[in-house]
């Protein structure tokens, strides 16, 4: 009688806890899924006889600001590869949020991608206030080459030619906050990556996105300093927030940690949250037996997730 008691005992308590798992679940699914409208396909500009675009993700009570999601990995775009959740914690708060596409490499180089960015932020500053958004309260975010991206508005972008006649060429594409995933800072000096063959030359994967085939290391000494964040560090950076794990093996953690260390020289509001045992990525490869892989990738997704509402706090406390 005693088992039997105790199995009812267990049972009872295996019900509860899957009917909270459940609830839990359901409560997380509608949070990630909010009512918002989309816009899609605003066209921003061309590049290689492609049409550059950029949507428009209104919640259904704005409030005034707005962010440039940089839909971006390894420097590619497509306009059917973002996942609306991404976005979901920023709409709950009510921000406008803009993804931003560019042509992918190799059909347009990195610096290319750059230049496109810039005036994406152009376009949204100037059509701003069409969409109920203050154009002087702009935040960007992004992982990895969209993080990139992102550190490259930060500390690059600014207002157009004062002689351009066209407005949107004139406007700013300044962004005032940038909360980002694993970036890569340093083009120059890849670490241990897993892309550097150390031969101080480009990324390895990523010769043609830098219109480096053949190699031509005194040019690439000019363009990866061109293209890397960390040589424009200045004091008056917008508040940047970075999230990079310390088992990263293509985009190192040093890359963060040396942008940080930049940033507090020359007393420049940045910021590193480090996740331990984490690669490039949400799913942690560090630390985990593969039976238990499932368990890692769940931990990895509730991570990133909860970085992402970390994020949206971020933004409210920087945008005001």
């Amino acid at each position: 009688m005693k088992l039997f008691r105790l199995l009812k005992s267990l049972l009872l308590a295996l019900a509860l806890a899957v009917a909270a798992l459940g609830l839990l679940t359901g409560i997380a699914w509608l949070y990630f899924h909010p009512k918002f409208t989309w816009t899609r396909g605003l066209a921003y500009g061309q590049r290689n006889g492609e049409t550059l675009t950029v949507d428009v993700m209104q919640p259904p009570t704005p409030n005034g600001k707005g962010v440039l999601l940089m839909v971006s990995g390894s420097w590619k775009s497509g306009t059917n590869s973002l996942r609306p959740w991404l976005a979901a914690p920023l709409l709950r708060h009510g921000y406008t949020v803009f993804p931003v596409y560019h042509v992918s490499q190799p059909r347009a180089t990195v610096m290319e991608i750059v230049a496109d960015v810039n005036r994406a932020v152009r376009f949204v500053r100037t059509h701003a206030r069409d969409y109920g958004v203050d154009p002087d309260r702009l935040g960007v975010t992004g992982g990895s080459s969209g993080g990139h991206l992102s550190l490259m508005l930060a500390t690059r972008g600014g207002p157009g030619p004062a002689e351009a006649t066209n407005a949107l060429d004139r406007a700013s594409s300044a962004v005032q906050a940038v909360a980002i995933f694993f970036p890569v800072t340093d083009l120059l000096n890849l670490g241990d990556s897993t892309e550097n063959l150390h031969d101080g030359g480009p990324p390895k994967s990523f010769t043609k996105a830098f219109a480096q085939e053949p190699k031509n290391l005194p040019v690439w000494q000019v363009t990866g300093r061109e293209m890397s964040p960390i040589y424009f560090v200045r004091s008056n950076l917008p508040p940047t927030i970075l999230f990079h794990g310390d088992a990263d093996t293509l985009v190192p953690l040093d890359q963060s940690e040396r942008y940080l260390a930049k940033a507090r020289e020359v007393g420049a509001p940045v910021e590193l949250v480090v996740h331990s045992g984490f690669g490039h990525g949400p799913v942690p490869t560090r630390g985990w037996p593969k039976s238990l892989a499932w368990l890692s990738a769940v931990k990895g997704l509730l991570t990133m997730l909860w970085d992402l509402t970390e994020f949206a706090d971020w933004f409210d406390a920087r945008l005001k």
